[in-house]
């Protein structure tokens, strides 16, 4: 069970961070003691008065640094209240750190609003209740990246705090590599390439996101990509489909089926960003196939304890691996 702890600093007059703004100073020096929590998450625990000098509790974090004996108190993590369900799950690794996993099309990361049951995190919690990270305040299994619902493939899941920490941290720096493969409409030109634009909140479709025209209405979204088959229909070779290899550099919401829209060539079978109107030719073909196109095929990253570089890679789910056996039928010989 996790318990209340304390961590305590002397600041010392003529110290040259005095005067400094406590939220500034004050995370990198607790961080020396406590590791598995971000600079983020010790501030918000400042602005909750969790901070104490000399043992008056500190208003507001954003006041200068002054001489005294600092107590930080790091609380017990609340309880999640979500439903712990029993699920099987593809486990690709597993150890003492984290859980590699291969999630399946159709199953929802996160609950959301109206979704509390059959999720991902249900099913962490049933598996894993005990040693779930607490770094963000509550109990919950180490989500650190998602995955859409209807995508398939790699997710990596931090059992603790210290791995979450680290992970998250990959993340942010972009030193965590992700590979996706998908299918798209057209030709991507050229056929390897960089999509560098802003990606935001649809200004009236709430539920979409889409490229903005300025740095101030979104962020910044960097896909690679490279052109692995061009598929051609035996009946209309004007029409061709594209097996296409993603690298994300950043990692936002729905970014590789906002980028391939972009460019004209939107993944088979996105019923957000994807075409209205199927090409009569590959009609037969996709009949049936009611998700994006798009599996996340790679991970590539350092582990939080051992410091070692992992890399995990898994094939094509088996309704892609359909879709491309009935696309290759239909192609010129």
């Amino acid at each position: 069970m996790n318990k209340v702890r304390f961590f305590s600093m002397t600041v010392e007059n003529g110290m040259p961070l005095i005067g400094e703004r406590m939220d500034k100073v004050l995370p990198s020096l607790f961080q020396d003691q406590v590791p598995e929590l971000s600079r983020s998450r010790l501030q918000t625990l400042m602005e909750q008065g969790h901070l104490t000098c000399n043992g008056e509790i500190i208003p507001s974090a954003k006041l200068p640094l002054r001489s005294g004996v600092y107590i930080l108190t790091l609380p017990e993590a609340e309880e999640s209240h979500l439903i712990p369900e029993s699920m099987s799950l593809d486990i690709v690794f597993e150890d003492e750190d984290i859980i590699v996993l291969n999630k399946p099309a159709g199953l929802t990361v996160h609950p959301g609003a109206g979704q509390h049951q059959g999720t991902l995190v249900n099913a962490l919690i049933h598996d894993y209740g005990e040693t779930l990270s607490g770094v963000g305040g509550v109990k919950r299994p180490g989500i650190v990246h998602r995955l859409d619902k209807d995508t398939s493939g790699l997710m990596v899941v931090a059992k603790n705090d210290l791995s979450h920490q680290r992970l998250s941290a990959q993340f942010a720096d972009h030193t965590l590599s992700r590979t996706y493969v998908c299918l798209v409409f057209g030709e991507p030109m050229p056929h390897k390439g960089v999509i560098k634009t802003q990606i935001g909140r649809h200004p009236t479709q709430r539920q979409k996101m889409a490229v903005m025209r300025s740095e101030a209405s979104g962020k910044t979204a960097i896909t690679h990509y490279a052109v692995m088959e061009v598929l051609k229909n035996q009946e209309d070779s004007k029409h061709p489909l594209s097996i296409v290899e993603c690298r994300l550099k950043t990692g936002r919401t729905h970014q590789i089926r906002v980028h391939m829209s972009h460019i004209g060539c939107p993944l088979l079978g996105d019923p957000v960003y994807g075409k209205k109107n199927t090409p009569l030719c590959w009609r037969e073909s996709l009949e049936g196939f009611h998700r994006q196109a798009l599996h996340a095929r790679a991970l590539e990253f350092i582990h939080p304890r051992t410091l070692q570089h992992v890399k995990f890679q898994v094939d094509w789910p088996e309704d892609m691996s359909a879709l491309l056996k009935r696309l290759r039928s239909h192609m010129e010989g």
